[in-house]
């Protein structure tokens, strides 16, 4: 037998292109990546509300509207930030960060391994289809106790953003604390029936109809905004196909997208077109694009970048200048504060005594010391030379100067150091008058 008749025996089979879903596995890892986020930014102390002073807490700092830097600094960068994005991305938030999109998609998930591929809620509102072999008591129980479970934790989230995290570790372990608001059990359980029904019920109703975030992105979109751009050239290779509009779970058609519409430029339908011709070697017909849309200007690439550029130039050097505003307010932040003001015993001024308001602005302990210039030691008293906070707080110390002074003017320096460096003076005019 020839070598060459044995070898032309064996079958050759041609292999497709492995599918792509690089771009599906990125889109879930910022997904998730979000939701961590969410929860270490309070737990870090970068963000947080302290509900009983009713102040932002930034990175341990207490924030007032004195701190003007950080507070418009901080507004600043994240409104032109917001505008940049949303004019530039549309609304990729929603389909690539937003929790509701992210539990809803989950939820559609887990749906459709406990109950069957096509038990799924739908947008048009089309009955659940379950199949037979699983419209079992035990699968639609441990569908419920998962939605609860995972409603529990999420209604977790929030209180991180009004409490310390040894704060929510003794709600969480039913230890009695102090520092929780009496009604915290019943907004918590609030929290659980709302995210419950949410998961399990409305889903992406409320992201196609019910969210005015979406609603406010829709505003800065644009013509050249990031969008699905469908090859309309090779329409024939998919005259037979519906695989993008079944992947999208906003039930929309991506070869027909719109300025204006209720695509969240995901990117679902992109992977599924491409792992569908990469069995024939090929691309698929849809793609991400920035810039105009081919029924209105030819596609360039220079006039797509120009474009992208126009926006960038006014809103990029503001964000930039709130960052740096933002940047400074911290650098130059006031851990502490000092005010003095005339002392008042039941309504009734007195007028040799002042009162020395001393504040503490971070989440940590502070030590203090009052000291007093302008006087001699026996024309004054103070009811205390040191003071301690644990936390954050405000104390008071009593002034008393003597009533024996002669008449006149008398500038006195009432100075405040803290242990950490921090230092403030201010100056008050007492007036001595005659008899």
């Amino acid at each position: 037998m020839k070598t060459g008749s044995s070898l032309g025996g064996i079958p050759v089979v041609s292999a497709g292109a492995r599918p792509r879903n690089g771009l599906h596995w990125a889109r879930r890892g910022l997904q998730i990546g979000v939701i961590l986020l969410a929860i270490l930014i309070p737990v870090s102390g970068v963000f947080r509300i302290d509900p009983v002073d009713g102040a932002f807490v930034v990175l341990d700092r207490q924030i007032w509207f004195a701190d003007f830097f950080i507070v418009f600094g901080f507004w600043l960068a994240v409104a032109s930030g917001l505008v940049l994005t949303y004019s530039w991305l549309g609304t990729a938030f929603c389909g690539w960060a937003c929790p509701q999109n992210t539990l809803s998609e989950w939820s559609n998930h887990l749906m459709r391994k406990l109950l069957g591929r096509r038990a799924e809620l739908t947008l048009d509102g089309e009955r659940v289809k379950v199949a037979a072999a699983k419209d079992k008591a035990l699968n639609w129980l441990a569908l419920g106790l998962i939605f609860l479970v995972t409603a529990m934790f999420f209604a977790l989230i929030p209180l991180f953003y009004f409490y310390a995290p040894d704060i929510v570790w003794s709600f969480i372990t039913l230890r009695d604390d102090a520092r929780l608001a009496p009604s915290i059990h019943y907004i918590y359980s609030i929290f659980v029936i709302i995210l419950f029904l949410n998961i399990a019920f409305i889903r992406h109703f409320f992201c196609r109809f019910m969210c005015v975030y979406k609603v406010w992105q829709h505003g800065f979109k644009t013509k050249q905004t990031l969008h699905v751009y469908y090859d309309a050239s090779r329409a024939a290779e998919c005259a037979k196909c519906n695989l993008c509009v079944t992947s999208c779970f906003v039930g929309i058609d991506p070869k027909k997208t719109e300025t204006f519409d209720a695509c969240v430029v995901c990117g679902e339908c992109i992977t599924a077109c491409n792992n569908l011709h990469a069995k024939k070697g090929k691309s698929g017909l849809l793609k991400f694009e920035v810039g105009e849309r081919a029924s209105d200007k030819a596609r360039q690439f220079k006039n797509n970048v120009a474009t992208i550029f126009g926006r960038v130039r006014w809103t990029l050097p503001i964000t930039a200048f709130g960052v740096a505003m933002f940047a400074w307010g911290l650098w130059d932040y006031a851990p502490h504060h000092l005010s003095v003001y005339r002392a008042q015993d039941v309504g009734v001024m007195q007028p040799q005594n002042y009162r020395i308001n001393v504040v503490n602005k971070m989440y940590h302990p502070a030590q203090f010391k009052v000291s007093i210039a302008g006087l001699t030691p026996r024309q004054y008293h103070l009811s205390a030379h040191d003071l301690a906070m644990q936390n954050i707080g405000r104390a008071d110390v009593l002034l008393n100067i003597t009533p024996d002074l002669a008449p006149g003017i008398y500038p006195i320096l009432v100075t405040v150091s803290a242990s950490d460096g921090w230092q403030e003076t201010q100056r008050i005019q007492h007036v001595v008058t005659k008899g």
